[in-house]
């Protein structure tokens, strides 16, 4: 593991070795001002929304967000709380209250860890996009659906974690709507909006949050703010501290912690293939990994939210002119500035404006669209893509990746299943068993250009568990009645121990009648597979050979020099 230790050089030292000047200080430094403008009123939002204190999402992108960028694999991931994790972190808190979250983000950070130090970086990959879609849209129908009590100010005493009942909770309190607070809300959100259309460069999250506050301030409007829920916003960094720990604690946050964990590397790796396509660089993925486990952690000991790599921060970096990692540290840096100078300021923040940003970021995580065109695809996508998203909604983010995951897997051994097909002669085995049950499988015919007793058997596609009925029903149409087959293995890309089991099976019993069996043009890592589960029986013999040709000349008896191991020059025997 430690001979590519190159992998694990954090992208700061690259970028340090290669020259770094003066002009590129300052552009980071303008780069970083301009991320922690869009920050900050966002880290405060993220951290209502998942039952935290304000201060705790500026914990989060100072802490984390200083060490993923100082740290990292990447030249410009920017991170911090993201959407992503609101919906865990609030289920947490509820259930385990704060210390729990806190010691399920150390689990969490200490298994990033691991996985980037066992290069486990590049399978974050194959999770399949309509997991991912299901998961990250049913995200944002739930960001959005908290948000609600805070748009129309609804007065209740509790509000429960699950949808249903939060749904029939905040329907139960219509009656307490609060007009002020729906009007502020739907102006912030409009202004949001049009900021963004017609001026895009504008911090728009920043200057809606200052003109609300000023307006709750000057006209004394009866809405909720920061300061009447929360007391304000502290303007302190607390010491870090482990004091938190507990080990019965710990295994009860365990799941969650593995949770907070799959999506702090899904987000943060996927954030930094965005900044690679961006500028055309090429981020170190299992060092981005180690740098994310130990942000998480120290993020938690100063009593602060899960981190991970943040896309549109990161990119808003990109475009503001970043160079290196050091944007990333300056707008970490900047956002302590802001908290220690306006901590005070900030308890007029109206919550209105917090939760229509939040609708914002909501709209931005639900990708409509790419949910749209996964509903037009296959019917085992689809599924995927509805049972991810629903059981994200209505039951809990690990049941849902879980399930997910799974589901996906079995689509995916399925697809497999069918592109994998056996020819004997010019008859096609049935793959399906519904082609199988209509009566519609072919009758043997036998190969073309050789003896009547002589089978030629093409295989295509991978042989593993889930093809072996494919293979059965070959090998049951053809029998072991010929005096010689051949196997032809060009289209196998690959033989897992099930599918090599299968083929062990069949050959012993046509070896054991005395049988000559070839196979023919397999390639080396599926031949490697091979003889270590068969075995020699009978009179008759077992070759391989890399030719189509030469297994012809071998069961057609032509003559053949043999080594001095006894098989025939060319062809190879267990």
């Amino acid at each position: 593991m430690w001979r590519d230790w190159r992998l694990f050089v954090p992208k700061t030292i690259t970028v340090l070795r290669q020259g770094y000047g003066v002009g590129d200080f300052r552009s980071d430094l303008l780069a970083g001002l301009t991320v922690a403008i869009v920050a900050l009123p966002l880290s405060m939002a993220l951290a209502i929304a998942s039952g935290a204190a304000p201060e705790r999402g500026l914990i989060t992108a100072i802490v984390a967000g200083c060490l993923i960028s100082l740290l990292g694999g990447s030249r410009f991931q920017v991170g911090g709380p993201t959407g992503a994790f609101v919906v865990v972190v609030y289920g947490v808190i509820a259930k385990h209250g704060y210390d729990g979250l806190l010691i399920a983000s150390v689990i969490a950070g200490a298994v990033l860890v691991a996985a980037g130090l066992l290069r486990i970086g590049a399978l974050i990959k194959y999770i399949p996009d309509p997991v991912t879609t299901g998961f990250t849209t049913g995200i944002a129908t739930i960001i959005f659906a908290s948000q609600l009590k805070d748009i129309f100010g609804l007065t209740t005493a509790h509000v429960p974690a699950d949808f249903i009942p939060k749904m029939a909770a905040l329907w139960a309190s219509r009656g307490s709507l609060s007009a002020p607070t729906l009007a502020l809300a739907s102006a912030c959100f409009a202004a949001i909006l049009l900021l963004r259309r017609y001026a895009p460069k504008v911090p728009g999250f920043l200057i809606i949050t200052i003109v609300a506050a000023g307006a709750v301030y000057l006209l004394a409007l009866p809405v909720e703010t920061i300061g009447s829920r929360f007391g304000g916003v502290a303007s302190t960094l607390p010491a870090p501290s482990f004091g938190f720990w507990s080990w019965a604690k710990a295994h009860e946050v365990l799941p969650s912690a593995f949770t907070i964990a799959l999506l702090a590397g899904v987000e943060s790796l996927l954030s930094a293939v965005v900044a690679d396509q961006m500028t055309g660089r090429r981020h170190r993925s299992n060092m981005e990994l180690v740098a994310q486990g130990l942000a998480n952690i120290a993020s938690a000991a100063f009593g602060g939210l899960p981190a991970t790599g943040a896309i549109a921060r990161t990119a808003t970096n990109i475009r503001a002119g970043a160079r290196s990692p050091i944007a990333g540290v300056a707008h970490a840096g900047f956002l302590l500035i802001f908290m220690l100078a306006l901590g005070p300021l900030m308890k007029f923040v109206p919550l209105a404006a917090l939760a229509a940003i939040l609708v914002i970021v909501a709209m931005n995580m639900a990708e409509l669209q790419r949910f749209g065109v996964l509903l037009r695809t296959s019917n085992g996508d689809r599924a995927v893509l509805l049972l991810t998203f629903g059981l994200t909604v209505l039951v809990d983010l690990t049941v849902a990746i879980e399930v997910g995951m799974v589901l996906a897997a079995f689509v995916f051994m399925h697809r497999m299943a069918n592109l994998t097909s056996a020819v004997d002669g010019e008859a096609i085995v049935a793959d399906d068993e519904d082609d199988i049950a209509g009566g519609d499988r072919p009758a043997y015919q036998p190969n073309a250009g050789l003896a009547a007793d002589v089978g030629v058997i093409t295989f295509s596609g991978p042989l593993f568990f889930g093809s072996v009925s494919t293979i059965k029903d070959t090998f049951d149409q053809i029998g072991a009645h010929k005096r010689a087959f051949i196997l032809r293995f060009e289209g196998v890309p690959l033989i897992d121990p099930t599918g090599a089991y299968t083929l062990t099976r069949f050959l012993e019993g046509v070896l054991r009648k005395g049988a000559t069996v070839v196979i023919c043009g397999a390639r080396p890592t599926v031949a490697a597979a091979l003889p270590a589960n068969l075995k020699t029986i009978g009179s008759g013999g077992l070759f391989f050979t890399p030719s189509f040709d030469r297994a012809r000349a071998i069961v057609q008896g032509d003559p053949m020099p043999t080594s001095a191991a006894g098989t025939t020059e060319g062809a190879t025997a267990p």
